[in-house]
């Protein structure tokens, strides 16, 4: 969202400039066609005053056929002449100079035009227009430089303007102006405004006012406003710095705290386990969750190495100490043992190779269950239980099956499900004591959860012991066989299915085990047990 909030930014910038330079020039054709209106006006005003002088009442000029194209209010005598032209319309070609007239001007009109030339001429001074009059028939009467007797009747703006329709256009040059400092007075465009006017007196065309003028370019206008321009840049400037500093702010100083924060988890310094305080961006804060997990992962892991290495360590220095004394014994007086001595000797050396069989059986068992891959699967409980108690009753075990929803379903396969409650089975023979009796039962243990517990009723699990009994290598059955790694490994594997074992809290006697997993109901019938 950052960066697509920098790039749309960059692009509406992008955009806003394109629309500036548009919009600055459609002003540049305004400005121009305005001033040319508002000198025309004067010109119009100015020519009707000399031209009624001379005319007075007499019925004078072409009846006004085109109505008014700019709205003005029913109730009152505005004419108001508004700019229409805009950069992207299209240009009417050039023109040449304009022939002279078949027929003489007026003679009243061409009076009048006498008297304001020397005003026309006065105002092309100051303002750089050229501004001609042309009476009823479009002869030239009146002009800012030359012309007088020419006519431009052919042009088609004039011919609009001598029927009452004020109208504004864009012609061509004849030539591309050479290029000029920007400091001239050159415009240096290759078009120029025309504005003609009417010069109207109630219903009556008298003649029209022409005015043209080059508009200024794009680049000449930016120079004549280059200091208001400059300060607008950088003010824009500052803006695009300051968009620039806050994602730098949104998205640096995030990656910056991850990159401390993998320091730290490389140095196994505290922080490195917490996320990154407010990273602003989500999948940043993702990112840091996941980092700290892993470290917290990674911590735990080597931790529980650390313990294991150690535990493996001490369960197999025993027999081997044993083993290696046995075998000096027999090594330096095996000549003067009986032979009595020497099967007490070889028989210890046996029990402590097969406890050390058992242990390297008991770890890959271990390895292959912390590297269990799950896979979907449904185990229905009630025909595994029924299996499982009569295998324990073939052994001389005293096993039966309580109550067990019928069709309950965990979701776990048969041999992990078999291994597992087989496993506290045995345990439960081992350390219940002789004649102990083991009871198997299931039920939901809330919504989507299902659980197998196992109960004896034997000696039990001592206050100091529950908290140690999932503990790699921890057993009160050394003596027996007992490697302590049993519950480890059926945690392992339980782990792997999302599964768990746990321990239940403590009756009158004996112990309860359960295993915990996803459950559903196959079908609906009566209970079983």
């Amino acid at each position: 969202m950052v960066f697509a909030a920098v790039g749309l930014g960059a692009l509406v910038i992008a955009l806003l400039g394109l629309v500036f330079v548009r919009v600055y020039d459609n002003q540049l054709i305004r400005q121009t066609e305005t001033e040319l209106i508002a000198q025309g006006t004067v010109v119009v005003s100015v020519y009707g005053e000399l031209l009624r002088e001379k005319v007075g009442t007499e019925d004078y000029g072409l009846t006004r056929v085109a109505a008014w194209p700019f709205a003005s209010p029913a109730d009152s005598q505005l004419q108001p002449i508004l700019p229409s032209l805009r950069a992207s319309d299209d240009a009417l070609p050039a023109v040449e100079d304009p022939p002279l007239s078949a027929i003489p001007a007026e003679p009243r009109a061409r009076q009048a035009g006498e008297q304001l030339s020397p005003l026309l001429v006065q105002v092309r001074r100051s303002t750089l227009a050229g501004i001609r009059v042309v009476d009823a028939q479009g002869v030239v009467v009146a002009s800012s430089s030359s012309g007088l007797g020419t006519t431009l009747l052919a042009r088609q703006e004039v011919q609009r303007a001598l029927r009452g329709e004020p109208r504004s256009v864009l012609r061509r040059r004849l030539a591309d102006p050479d290029d000029a400092p920007l400091a001239s007075l050159s415009r240096d465009t290759g078009v120029r405004v025309t504005v003609v006017l009417p010069v109207l007196v109630g219903e009556k065309v008298w003649g029209a006012v022409v005015l043209s003028r080059t508009p200024m370019t794009f680049a000449k206008a930016v120079y004549a406003d280059r200091w208001n321009l400059t300060a607008t840049g950088l003010v824009l400037l500052g803006v695009v710095a300051l968009m620039s500093l806050a994602a730098a702010a949104l998205v640096v100083r995030p990656v910056r705290a991850l990159v401390r924060q993998t320091r730290a988890i490389a140095a196994s310094a505290p922080e490195g386990f917490e996320p990154v305080a407010r990273p602003v961006v989500e999948e940043l804060a993702e990112l840091s969750e996941s980092l700290a997990g892993m470290a917290t992962a990674l911590r735990d892991r080597n931790q529980y190495i650390r313990s294991f290495a150690a535990n493996v360590s001490h369960e197999f220095k025993t027999p081997l100490a044993s083993i290696q004394g046995a075998v000096e014994l027999l090594r330096d007086s095996a000549d003067s043992m009986s032979p009595e001595q020497r099967e007490r000797f070889l028989s210890n050396v046996d029990a402590d190779a097969r406890r050390l069989t058992r242990l390297v059986q008991r770890l890959l068992e271990l390895a292959r269950a912390d590297s269990l891959v799950a896979r979907p699967s449904q185990t229905e409980v009630a025909p595994l239980l029924v299996a499982l108690a009569e295998r324990a009753r073939a052994q001389g075990l005293t096993v039966e099956v309580g109550a067990v929803p019928a069709g309950l379903a965990l979701g776990l396969p048969a041999e992990v499900l078999e291994d597992i409650v087989w496993q506290l089975i045995t345990n439960a023979s081992q350390h219940g004591g002789e004649g102990v009796r083991v009871r198997l039962e299931a039920d939901m243990a809330g919504e989507g959860r299902g659980r197998v517990v196992v109960r004896d009723d034997g000696k039990g699990i001592s206050e100091s012991n529950r908290v140690r009994v999932f503990d790699a290598f921890f057993t009160t059955a050394r003596e027996r066989g007992g490697t302590g790694l049993g519950l480890t490994i059926a945690q392992s594997m339980l782990r792997a299915f999302g599964a768990s074992l746990e321990l239940l809290p403590s009756e009158q006697q004996g112990a309860a085990f359960a295993v915990v997993a996803g459950a559903h109901r196959l079908w609906t019938g009566p209970s079983s047990g």
